[in-house]
Formats: structure tokens, C-alpha cells, sequence
């Protein structure tokens, strides 16, 4: 175990949107839990006065000139951080600034340190239950239990987040992103449990329309890295159904349908092509290595 990070090796990126309301209480409180090398809030094409308040509490402020997501906010961030360590915080307020040391201090045996959430202090019901679907569903393509994967608060390593910046969409999912790429990259990953603050200002995240593409980038970034997990299962679950079929036909109709043989099939080329993916994610892991 290496020495623990310091403060002053840290850069810490906010990405905000539209947080007037709580920004100012963000980067105050920031400032008084440590002499961060850089606070760096990105005013994400903001219509009122975010970036100006952050650059009053003491920021350093990067603006984009319109609205481009809460993940472009994050690769500007870190394009613009020059620290060893990467701390990222939401700008609405939720994550204590009391926390952002043991999060850090949490880099010198892990390579990402992800602040888990308890369910309690997760905004509604609906959302909490689509939290835990997700979590849910990581865990079992990840093989590694994932209390909370849609956190925003976590501190990386910079250049190993820097690794994966071309899989972060511009959108919200860098948390979903970058949890499932450094677990399944084989890096060491650690969930540190905090709680929650209520948001200050309106949530931008929508329950169905995020969630749905929420799912769709666990099934992107699991993949890219161990694309038989999520091939076997569809493969299996085609089989059974197919040979079940067939001895049904059978027991009742004494022979075999064309159904049944095809569903068989189906499951025989899902299961080859899975193959074939994982041959090509590993080619393309030694590539860039």
C-alpha cells in the first residue's frame, strides 16, 4: 500500500448545470475540507449564474458555450486537471465535503474510490428501486457486487481515468461508465458508504428515459470486456427453451418441429459469436495495452 494521497495532489471537477442555488455552498465547502491542488467547476452552458458564483467562491471555471451533458462536463474537467488524483463532485449539493478526504485518501490501495450511497438517502422510491434494479443487474454482468453504481462521487487515479475517456458518453452516465470499465479492465475498485444530502435546484435526470439508457450502457461496457456474459445466457436460455419444445412435440406430436430445431440453432450461433467477441475484446484489451 502506497502513501495516502494528499489534498494537494488532488484536482476536483464539478460539472455543473443550472446550479446557481447550490454551487456557491459547493466550492465553500470544499475549500474549508482541504488545500485541494484545484477546484475546476465546468459551467455546462448554464443560463443563469452558475459559472460566475463558483468563480466568486474561489473556482477555477471552465464554460462550455452550450449545453453539452453532465460526461462532457467530466472530460473537460479532467482534460483541464493537472493533479495526480481525480475527485468528482456533483455541483447540487448531495455529496458532504467531509467525505471528499476518505474518498481520496481511500487511491492510495485502490485505483477508483466510489461513494456508495445508503438506500435511505436516495431521492424517491421510484428511484431508489431503479437504482437497485441497476445495481442489480451490474453486479451479476461484473461478477463483483455493486452497491451503488450511479454515484457521481468518486476519486480516480488520473491518468487511469484518462484510460477510458473515449467510452464516456456526453450524457449521464459517466458514473455507470467508469465504474464498469475500471471493474472489468481489472483494476481495483472500492465502495466507500456515505450519505446522501437532499439535491439542492431540480434534478435533470428522468427516471425512464435515463434508466433505459442507463441499461444500455451496461450491456455496451460489459461487451466490450467480457462480452460471454452476456451471450451465454441469451444462449442458454434459447437452448432450454428449444429442447423443451422438442420434447413436447415429440411426447404429443411424435416428432420434432421446425421450431424447436431452429430455436436449437439460434442458440449454437448466439453462443458462437459470443466466442468470437470475446476473442475480439481480448485482442483489442492487449492492443492497448
Amino acid at each position: 500500500m502506497t502513501a495516502a494521497p494528499s489534498p494537494a495532489s488532488t484536482s476536483i471537477i464539478i460539472p455543473a448545470f443550472h446550479e446557481s442555488s447550490a454551487i456557491t455552498a459547493v466550492v465553500t465547502a470544499l475549500r474549508a475540507a482541504g488545500p485541494w491542488h484545484q477546484i475546476i467547476v465546468v459551467d455546462d452552458g448554464s443560463k443563469d449564474d452558475t459559472g460566475a458564483q463558483a468563480e466568486a467562491a474561489g473556482a477555477t471555471v471552465v464554460r462550455h458555450p452550450y449545453n453539452k451533458g453532465n460526461g462532457a462536463a467530466v472530460k473537460t474537467g479532467v482534460r483541464h486537471a493537472t493533479g495526480d488524483y481525480v475527485l468528482i463532485v456533483d455541483g447540487d449539493g448531495q455529496h458532504r465535503a467531509a467525505d471528499a478526504r476518505r474518498l481520496v485518501e481511500g487511491l492510495a490501495a485502490y485505483d477508483l474510490v466510489v461513494g456508495a450511497r445508503s438506500g435511505a438517502t436516495q431521492a424517491t422510491l421510484a428511484r431508489r428501486f431503479g437504482n437497485w434494479l441497476l445495481n442489480w443487474i451490474a453486479s451479476f454482468l461484473t461478477e463483483r457486487h455493486i452497491p451503488d453504481l450511479t454515484s457521481g462521487f468518486r476519486a480516480a487515479r488520473r491518468e487511469q481515468l484518462r484510460e477510458f475517456m473515449h467510452l464516456i458518453p456526453n450524457g449521464f452516465s459517466t458514473p455507470t461508465t467508469t465504474t464498469l470499465a475500471f471493474i472489468k479492465a481489472g483494476y481495483s475498485v472500492e465502495f466507500v458508504p456515505i450519505e446522501a444530502e437532499q439535491r439542492l435546484g431540480k434534478s435533470k435526470i428522468r427516471l425512464a428515459r435515463d434508466g433505459f439508457r442507463f441499461f444500455l450502457i451496461l450491456l455496451k461496457i460489459v461487451t466490450i470486456y467480457s462480452p460471454l456474459r452476456i451471450f451465454v445466457p441469451i444462449s442458454l436460455i434459447t437452448f432450454a427453451i428449444g429442447f423443451v419444445y422438442a420434447l413436447w412435440t415429440i411426447a404429443r406430436q411424435s416428432h420434432i418441429t421446425n421450431s424447436s430445431v431452429l430455436l436449437i440453432v439460434l442458440a449454437v450461433l448466439i453462443f458462437l459469436v459470443g466466442l468470437v467477441s470475446e476473442q475480439i475484446s481480448a485482442l483489442r484489451f492487449e492492443s492497448r495495452q
